[in-house]
């Protein structure tokens, strides 16, 4: 009879399905350049370490290299948007701990993509003889 082949590790770690590649895409997606940070033209990376529960979700992120400027708080948002598959573990609930590099580049994508702002004008119009109400018109604008 032959031996089985123990695990080469006792706890499995999570993986984020997709790989570091999915990882980049999702945040490239998700990027939104804090405005003050163009503002200054601050480029760098910030290093975010983080907490992956047993759920697979992440719990706690905390900027260690810092750039400020806002870019601190962009990349602890954009951990907190991972979501990692968690392997059965032996019914133990682990908590795992990662590091993650973000980088803040100024480019025509990132300058170009800020928080969605929408505006919108109501333009009032002569009041008739024929409606004693005032009535108007709105117009909205919503930058993406």
């Amino acid at each position: 009879m032959k031996k089985q082949k123990k695990e080469k590790h006792f706890i499995q770690k999570p993986r984020y399905e997709g790989g570091m590649e999915s990882i980049r895409k999702l945040i490239s997606e998700n990027l939104i350049y804090p405005k003050e940070a163009a503002e200054q033209n601050i480029e760098g990376v910030v290093l975010v370490k983080f907490t992956i529960n047993h759920k697979g979700k992440v719990i706690e992120a905390k900027a260690l290299r810092k750039l400020g400027y806002g870019c601190d708080e962009e990349a602890v948002r954009l951990v907190k948007l991972l979501k990692f598959i968690i392997p059965k573990n032996k019914g133990l609930k682990v908590l795992f701990h990662k590091d993650l590099n973000i980088h803040f580049a100024l480019n025509q994508a990132n300058t170009n993509k800020q928080a969605p702002a929408i505006q919108y004008q109501y333009t009032k119009t002569q009041k008739s003889e024929e409606s004693k109400k005032d009535s108007g018109s709105y117009s909205y604008i919503i930058n993406v």
